[in-house]
Formats: C-alpha cells, sequence, structure tokens
C-alpha cells in the first residue's frame, strides 16, 4: 500500500509540473493584460512601471519560475483586477461553488442510481423507456439552453424562484453558506437542477447497464434459487458488484462539476470560482487565471488518487501494487 501511495504521488509531481508549464505558457500567450489595466492615453512611464510592477518584463521561464516559487511559499500571486492576493479571491467564492456542486451531485445520485436501477430491472417497461428517454436529454441538450428554459418557466413566468444570484447566507458550525437559509435554497435550486442534469442522465445509463448486465450473472440465479427476495438481492449483492464503475465516474464527475460549473455560474449569476474564472479571461487577469487551472489540475489528481483507494474498499478483487 505504501508502494503504490508514493508511486502514485510521483506521477502527480510530474503531471501537475507538466500542466502548470503548459497552462503558464498558454496563459501568458493569449495577450498583455496591461492593455486592459490602464487607459490607452497614459503614459509611456505609466505603462512601463505597471509593467516593472508585475514582472512582466522579465522573460517568460524567469516569471513561470518565480511563480512556482511563491507557490511552495503560500503565495498564488496577486489579482491585477482586484488587487488583491489570489488566494484569498479564490477562497472567497469557492463556497458558493461548493454549496452548488453539493446540491447538484446529491441531485443526480438520489435520483439517478434508484431510476438506474428500476430501468435495469425492469427494462421493457414503459417507466424504463421513459427513465431513458429522460436520461438523453441530460446528455444531448446544451446545459445553457436549459438555464435560459428553467430562468423563463420558474422565475420569469411562474415567478416562483428568483432568477440569479446566491442569496442571503447563514452560518452553519463554521461556515456561511446560502444551505443555512430558507432564501439562499431558493437561489440555489434552479442552478443546481441545471448543473445535475448531465451527471443525472450519465448514472442513470451506467446503472442501468450495470443491472441489466448483473441481472443474468451466476451469483444473481444463485440467490434466487436460495429464495432471496429480489430487494435484498438487488441492493445487497447487485449494486455493491456495480458500484465501482459508478464511484469512479461519479468521482470524476465530481471534480468536473467544480472545475467547470463555469456555464451554470454565468447563466444564473452564480459568485463562484466559475464565474470569477470567466470574468478574468475576460479582463486577462493572469494570476487568476494561472492559479485555477493549476488547482484544478491538482483537484483531478487528488479525485483520481482517492477513487483509486475506494477501489479496493469496494471490491477486495482489487489489488494495489505494493499492497499484501
Amino acid at each position: 500500500m505504501f508502494g503504490y501511495l508514493v508511486g502514485r504521488l510521483s506521477q502527480a509531481v510530474v503531471v501537475v509540473f507538466v500542466m502548470s508549464v503548459i497552462v503558464f505558457v498558454g496563459v501568458y500567450a493569449i495577450g498583455n493584460p496591461i492593455d486592459v489595466m490602464i487607459d490607452p492615453g497614459a503614459t509611456a512611464e505609466i505603462r512601463e512601471n505597471l509593467i516593472r510592477q508585475y514582472g512582466l518584463d522579465q522573460p517568460l521561464w524567469r516569471q513561470y519560475f518565480t511563480f512556482v516559487g511563491n507557490v511552495f511559499q503560500g503565495d498564488l500571486g496577486r489579482s491585477m483586477v482586484y488587487n488583491i492576493s489570489v488566494t484569498s479571491l479564490v477562497f472567497s467564492r469557492l463556497p458558493a461553488t461548493l454549496e452548488l456542486v453539493l446540491v447538484s451531485v446529491t441531485i443526480a445520485a438520489v435520483i439517478g442510481i434508484p431510476a438506474g436501477l428500476y430501468a435495469g430491472y425492469r427494462p421493457n417497461s414503459i417507466a424504463a423507456k421513459l427513465i431513458m428517454a429522460l436520461s438523453v436529454l441530460g446528455f444531448s441538450v446544451p446545459t445553457f439552453w436549459i438555464g435560459m428554459l428553467l430562468i423563463m418557466a420558474f422565475a420569469v413566468e411562474l415567478g416562483w424562484l428568483p432568477s440569479g444570484g446566491r442569496g442571503e447566507v447563514g452560518n452553519f458550525l463554521w461556515f456561511q453558506t446560502s444551505l443555512a437559509t430558507t432564501n439562499g435554497w431558493s437561489h440555489v435550486i434552479l442552478p443546481a437542477i441545471n448543473l445535475s442534469l448531465f451527471k443525472l442522465g450519465l448514472l442513470i445509463r451506467l446503472t442501468r447497464a450495470g443491472m441489466v448486465e448483473a441481472m443474468g450473472a451466476e451469483y444473481v440465479r444463485f440467490a434466487r434459487a436460495q429464495g432471496l427476495p429480489d430487494r435484498q438481492i438487488v441492493f445487497s449483492h447487485i449494486l455493491r458488484n456495480i458500484s465501482i464503475p459508478v464511484v469512479t465516474v461519479f468521482g470524476l464527475e465530481l471534480g468536473s462539476t467544480l472545475a467547470f460549473a463555469v456555464v451554470t455560474e454565468t447563466v444564473f449569476n452564480w459568485p463562484g470560482i466559475g464565474k470569477l474564472i470567466i470574468d478574468s479571461i475576460l479582463q486577462l487577469d493572469r494570476p487568476v487565471m494561472v492559479s485555477y487551472l493549476v488547482m484544478v489540475v491538482i483537484l483531478f489528481v487528488i479525485i483520481n488518487l482517492t477513487v483509486d483507494l475506494i477501489y479496493a474498499r469496494l471490491d477486495p478483487r482489487v489489488r494495489l501494487k505494493g499492497g499484501s
């Protein structure tokens, strides 16, 4: 187990290093933020002073190693637009995104897995065909279009829910969250539903495929021959055996949801890190862009490692390198 962890962590360091170089070079090649930050009529002296202040007069390789050195000291740089540290800026927006992701993946899991189990248990029923038809919509319909339809229906026409924003924030334990207030919940419902649809369709189809395959397996026939009820067979035997691909996809989708909630946050004006990165791209706020993308890479590396470790817990047939 220890040898496996060391190997995976070594791979993770290489991946993060390579991706940080790619991200840094790519972001620093798309334009000069000084052109956005200062008035076109500013003097050359003001322009040069600002360039030196942000270290943009240094060679690209030196800027990169300066960035890496600062990261090891816990400093992700300073936003060129907001004039505060990137760490403070990102962590001020992160709770809003975490709330949205938590509610959306909960919706996808609570509805998607039972619906997929039922669709696989009775694949020829009308309800199962309707479930699979609805799951296709989660893949095929663009997120931004569904978001606008939700706003038109529930915010504009019916007036039941607000069209955007985070709403009131309350205290829960040591955190401030909109999930602690009724007004906050009214704001999070629409964007969470919008963000959950793709994951919902994916979990339905994945669970249904595993269920159909497992229903013909020998251990299911043996369990039925023993007289076990179908409910016990499904939840004690089948669900455990199909959980590995479900957990894999769920873990990866959790990371992608957190990293790429950009469209939903933009449509619903949700003040999370997705909205922050869009604003940073439009304003060429390089430190925020680079730090965000590097954090996304680290996030996916951590999630992949966590999913691999969960494998061994769910299925004893899985053996880790260096384990017994």
